[in-house]
């Protein structure tokens, strides 16, 4: 609970998130070990020899003429030769370790100046006036100290690099494996070998053992239903055989009855073959798609428009399956409607599809129910109105679902009955 805030910060893909794993465990360390260097040993070594040269500069105050031997330049300023202020680098830690300690220990402390890594000029104010003291560098700090930062960075980033090639390779089975599954959700079929780790392996392995069983079962299901359709339209031909000879009073009820008969069976194998029919997945025009749905409806009769148009270019969908979902969506609304109106927006991220009727629309409570097979909806859905028997929103969202997108309820602001979303992410 207490992480939840920074949820919202890290890397969603598993690429971002195991570079995050890698990067920041050696920043960490690094700038640890910086700081823990910087002040355990280049913050006292610097100390150590500033406080060394200190001794010297009194030595060489007291007796100038040993400022030769210990590689000193002394030289005699007037009184208002000192600097207004000292100089350092702002980035020249050590040289601030430096500028303390001399001042610390130096008596007549004035100025220093640390203007690059080679020199420093000492202003010091004693008996015989203002002095000004140059020495190198390297005696009061270490000289290549950015070394180890240098080093420090080039190997880090060196192994951060060797190691996340390393990874991208552990990594790019789980990928494959994540795009085979989402293109499976979609109905379309991707070939994939297992690869990578043993457990990588062992879930590919269980994901193409599980495809297969889903897809010899579509078969076998598939294989029944055409013996079943079979066997079920042969005696309904006999029995329409047999009504054929009777009187037309006594015949007309009982035809309409085998009609009825007829329809369900076809409604139930319709449902329960599914998409596994429609086709396969090809890069398709939806705008064009619904143009040619509404156009085909309005030659036949629907009282059926185009409201709204927008995007342009082409989402993978199986055509026949989602010309087959319009239409059920289109026949729902005009069986319970007046007006019927369709609408398609293309966008970078998601395609979204729209039905809208005038007609009594759904209950917020029960719109859920209303996905479900075989099931009708009385007060919502007047039944004198049309013979379906509930399968076309139910037939619509399993079309949805199997292009890995859903089928959303609402109701319309236009036109104020129901509002039927099928929104598909690209």
């Amino acid at each position: 609970m207490f992480f939840q805030w920074l949820k919202r910060y890290m890397p969603r893909g598993l690429y971002g998130r195991a570079a995050l794993i890698l990067i920041l465990p050696v920043i960490t360390l690094q700038l640890v070990v910086s700081v823990v260097f910087i002040q355990r040993h280049f913050e006292d070594v610097s100390n150590q020899m500033s406080r060394e040269l200190a001794r010297e500069i009194k030595l060489v105050l007291a007796r100038p003429e040993l400022a030769e031997p210990l590689a000193l330049t002394v030289r005699a300023l007037p009184d208002d030769g000192v600097p207004a202020a000292g100089q350092r680098r702002w980035y020249d830690f050590s040289g601030l370790v430096v500028a303390r300690t001399l001042e610390r220990f130096v008596p007549g402390f004035e100025r220093v100046l640390l203007p690059d890594d080679y020199d420093v000029r000492l202003y010091v104010r004693d008996a015989q006036g203002l002095s000004e003291i140059a020495f190198a560098r390297r005696r009061v700090s270490p000289t290549n100290a950015h070394q180890l930062f240098v080093n420090m960075m080039v190997f880090g980033v060196l192994m951060t690099l060797v190691a996340f090639l390393y990874l991208r390779n552990q990594l790019r089975p789980i990928t494959r494996l994540a795009r085979a599954a989402e293109a499976f959700g979609r109905g379309r079929h991707m070939p994939y070998s297992p690869s990578g780790a043993v457990e990588v392996r062992a879930a590919g392995n269980a994901f193409l053992d599980m495809r297969n069983r889903i897809e010899r079962q579509i078969e076998q299901r598939t294989m029944m239903l055409s013996g079943v359709s079979h066997d079920l339209r042969t005696p309904l031909t006999r029995l329409r055989l047999g009504l054929s000879m009777l009187e037309d009073e006594d015949r007309e009820p009982l035809e309409r009855d085998v009609e009825d008969m007829q329809r369900l069976i076809d409604a139930f194998l319709d449902f329960a073959r599914g998409d596994s029919q429609e086709g396969t997945a090809e890069p398709t025009d939806p705008i064009a798609l619904v143009e040619a749905i509404v156009a085909d409806a309005q030659r036949a009769g629907t009282p059926v428009r185009v409201a709204h148009l927008e995007g342009r270019g082409e989402v993978t969908l199986r055509p026949g399956a989602m010309r087959r979902a319009l239409e059920n969506l289109i026949g729902n609304a005009v069986r319970y409607g007046r007006r019927c109106e369709v609408s398609a927006t293309l966008t970078d991220k998601s395609l979204r599809l729209r039905v809208e009727d005038d007609g009594p629309g759904i209950p917020p409570e029960r719109r859920e129910e209303a996905l479900r097979p075989f099931v009708r909806l009385d007060p919502a859905r007047n039944q004198d109105k049309g013979t379906g028997v509930g399968l076309g929103l139910a037939i619509a969202a399993d079309i949805a679902r199997a292009h890995g997108g859903v089928l959303r309820l609402g109701q319309s602001e236009t036109l104020g009955g129901l509002r039927a979303d099928i929104v598909i992410a690209r």
